[in-house]
């Protein structure tokens, strides 16, 4: 009997551990987000966002848009909102409404122009 209950607790203890590790980099970059911890949580969900999540485009436009981890940037929100946007993120879609209400016509056609060398360049070239 005691061997059947020493099993049991190491099978749960494995079993908690296990699941941790299946976490995955969105996981990684919310758990940051969510304690405060704004600057490891933009360095995932960049990685991400070059790999075309649009769910971390989404984040980082709206870090931008907030100034969270990063200097607050209207241009860099709107540009990554729009990648987003461009794959259907619906949340996107509602923010980029928002950070477009508060930008001029010169500030929309810079964000535009970031937007297009960043998807150029495959990423590389993103004005982070």
């Amino acid at each position: 009997m005691r061997k059947l209950v020493i099993g049991s607790l190491i099978a749960a203890v494995l079993g908690m551990t296990g699941s941790a590790a299946m976490a995955g980099p969105w996981e990684d970059g919310m758990a940051a987000y969510n304690r405060g911890d704004y600057v490891p949580a933009i360095h995932v969900f960049r990685g991400m966002a070059k790999a075309g999540n649009a769910k971390a485009q989404a984040m980082l436009g709206a870090m931008y848009q907030r100034g969270q981890g990063v200097t607050k940037s209207s241009a860099h929100a709107f540009m990554w909102l729009s990648l987003a946007a461009s794959r259907g993120d619906a949340t996107a879609k509602a923010e980029l409404r928002t950070v477009s209400a508060t930008m001029t016509p010169e500030d929309t056609a810079r964000a535009k122009e970031m937007m297009q060398a960043c998807e150029t360049s495959d990423y590389r070239n993103c004005e982070y």
